[in-house]
């Protein structure tokens, strides 16, 4: 927890400035401003991303209580079959190419994400680029929405993980041992956080595909390591493209920078048949 706590500060402080009515408004000539006024104006921006991401829920209507809901059931659905997919995975492991699980295992560290979402925000911010510094933004906003709720939730459920040894039913609510801290997997949520805010950038079919395949390394390399579950995996999965949605529609919504045309959102349709249930994003 502690290593979101700067981020936090950080726009807890620059909210201190909310009541400055340049600050308030979308930047109609950006070029003008100085480089701490881009600055102030990013963490401004950030920390009302990250109330919005938060709000949403109480803003939700029908068909998404329903997607939620397929969520949940799709879930219990995978639930079930944790431990068969957590033998399958952990068989694959000393296959797996070393490099992907190098990869996967530092591209997933928060330090780390967080220097390559920071050096991407402030490529942006240096070079005056509104796409690289809006999508920065993006990042840096959903990643720490998303880290903050997953670190509570670690310790809130307190699920052992797999090489814990104690199977998928276990659970000790508010442990401090990080061999309880299984759910979510917050590798997952932070590699996935940077690639869906990067595809959203592109339109081309194939660049989108590529920087997801990239994403799901480091989503791929917990299960080899018997870090996570499949549920914990998916979860986080999840939780990062819900929160890059929501914080995008929110700068798109405000008007926050100067960037034309809006991206499309994933489309998430509930999936019902035969033996099968869930929910299916369509990007």
């Amino acid at each position: 927890m502690l290593k979101y706590i700067p981020l936090f500060l950080l726009f807890v402080y620059v909210h201190s400035y909310s009541q400055i009515d340049s600050l308030l408004v979308p930047e109609q000539n950006p070029e003008k401003q100085s480089l701490w006024q881009r600055f102030t104006y990013d963490g401004l921006t950030a920390y009302q991303g990250i109330k919005y991401a938060y709000s949403r829920p109480f803003h939700w209507k029908e068909k998404d209580f329903l997607t939620a809901g397929a969520f949940i059931g799709s879930e219990v659905i995978l639930y079930s079959l944790d431990t068969n997919l957590n033998t399958f995975f952990s068989e694959q492991d000393e296959h797996a190419p070393h490099m992907l699980k190098q990869i996967g295992w530092y591209s997933g560290s928060p330090q780390n994400a967080y220097i390559a979402m920071g050096s991407f925000y402030l490529t942006g911010l240096f070079t005056n680029n509104q796409k690289i510094r809006r999508t920065g933004v993006l990042m840096i906003t959903a990643g720490s929405a998303a880290g903050l709720l997953q670190t509570f939730s670690k310790t809130i459920v307190g699920r052992a993980r797999p090489k814990e040894g104690l199977g998928k039913h276990a659970f000790d609510p508010f442990s401090k041992a990080a061999g309880f801290h299984s759910f979510p997997s917050g590798h997952s949520i932070l590699t996935f956080t940077i690639a869906h805010s990067l595809a959203k950038q592109f339109d081309n079919i194939w660049v989108k595909s590529g920087i997801y395949s990239v994403g799901l390394i480091a989503p791929l390399s917990r299960l080899w390591d018997g870090a996570h579950w499949a549920t914990d995996v998916t979860t986080g999965i999840v939780l990062s493209i819900v929160t890059v949605d929501a914080v995008d529609k929110f700068l798109f919504a405000e008007e926050k920078y100067n960037v034309p045309g809006k991206k499309k959102l994933v489309s998430w349709h509930f999936k019902a048949g035969y033996g099968t249930i869930g929910v299916v994003g369509v990007f």
